[in-house]
């Protein structure tokens, strides 16, 4: 089950906590998106420990990939998809918390489509 999340609390709790609870949020981001797409994936805690290890290059390969799985839920549930993956990738190089609420907002919408 995808947990919707209010987009606004999670920017300004990682401003607050200095970004701790932003790699929780990126965590949650990507389980969401794993149960989303219904598909086996690199879990949140280790997409966490990649993209600290790898000085965020994993993170713009994870923002990718995040796109691609978030285009097949939307696809499984016949709704709409384009190329997300490019514009996320973009976005994590410029502002990365523009392109996790970005994908937060379809996941958002993807948990609203389920109910």
């Amino acid at each position: 089950m995808i947990q919707q999340r209010n987009i606004a609390v999670c920017i300004i709790l990682s401003i607050v906590t200095c970004g701790i609870y932003g790699l929780y949020w990126l965590a949650c981001l990507t389980n969401d998106t794993n149960t989303a797409a219904g598909t086996e994936g690199t879990s949140g805690g280790m997409t966490v420990l990649l993209t600290i290890i790898t000085c965020n290059i994993y993170g713009l390969y994870w923002a990718y990939k995040q796109g691609e799985k978030i285009d097949v839920a939307k696809q499984k549930r016949g709704i709409p998809s384009s190329n997300s993956g490019v514009l996320y990738l973009i976005l994590c190089l410029l502002i990365p918390v523009v392109a996790w609420a970005l994908m937060q907002n379809e996941l958002n919408n993807l948990a609203a489509t389920n109910n």
